[in-house]
């Protein structure tokens, strides 16, 4: 199977307004997309979201991907999973994402962990993770979708460096609660820069990918700006059985649309 590409639709187009992206990566070829938390609060209006799921809707896009609420990113927040005092927000925000989820047919969520908290015990979090994570996968799982966990870079508190890291969580969560829909979200951006090695990541757990994020390094940037064998990770996720989406979640340098000239000859699929 060839492999799929999909935009994410909060770090690429963001010269336009959030409503008006899923239709400019339709145009620009792709047939899927996916957000981060779309939103500004864990349970936006309903007109609020009504809006977001014609937008997604009108585009003729599927939405492939959505982040449950991580909290305040700018200000260097990454999850609420492991936060102690935010599980009913956190909670919340689960039930409204797989609410569109329900609408719009999404088949994975990621459930960022959140960051160490100065006073709170990594012992307390972790357990407190475990507990929020298997609320999600039970909620994900009525509709049939999985939930991921993903490896960050740039936050030193937040405790995820590694796939290892994260199938340790992955791992805890199916001890205790017998959930089999969470896996991890391969972020090779985030795990080429925390040092992890890909190639063995790749050979030891593709089985447990449930999704891709690809960016290049140093930068961010679409991959041909830094040093990173995109290409070859590719091909070698593939050659080991996954045939999930890739997702395009780098910082275009100049205009988005301009930013996907190093993809594959065909490899988006709508055709005008």
């Amino acid at each position: 199977m060839a492999p799929r590409y999909l935009v994410n639709c909060s770090i690429l187009f963001t010269e336009l307004p959030l409503l008006d992206r899923p239709a400019a990566a339709r145009a620009a070829g792709f047939e899927a997309v996916e957000f981060w938390w779309p939103f500004d609060r864990a349970v936006p209006t309903n007109s609020a979201v009504a809006e977001f799921v014609a937008a997604v809707r009108d585009a003729g896009v599927r939405l492939a991907g959505l982040n449950f609420v991580a909290g305040d990113l700018a200000a260097g927040e990454r999850g609420l999973v492991s936060w102690p005092g935010r599980s009913e927000e956190f909670r919340a925000g689960v039930a409204v994402a797989v609410s569109i989820g329900r609408q719009l047919d999404v088949p994975a969520f990621n459930a960022l962990y959140g960051n160490r908290l100065p006073g709170a015990d990594p012992a307390e979090q972790d357990a407190l993770a475990v507990g929020n994570l298997a609320y999600a996968a039970a909620a994900a799982a009525r509709i049939g979708a999985t939930v991921l966990v993903e490896p960050v870079s740039g936050v030193p508190a937040y405790p995820l460096k590694t796939a290892a890291d994260v199938l340790a969580v992955i791992d805890e969560v199916r001890a205790v609660h017998g959930c089999e829909n969470v896996r991890l979200l391969a972020d090779l951006y985030h795990l080429s820069v925390n040092g992890d090695d890909v190639p063995a990541m790749i050979a030891a757990h593709a089985g447990e990918v449930g999704h891709v994020q690809i960016a290049d390094a140093p930068g961010r940037h679409q991959p041909g700006t830094g040093t990173l064998p995109i290409p070859a990770y590719l091909d070698a996720l593939t050659a080991a059985g996954y045939d999930g989406w890739f997702s395009l979640e780098y910082v275009p340098e100049g205009p988005s649309a301009d930013s996907f000239g190093w993809l594959p000859a065909g490899a988006t699929q709508v055709r005008s």
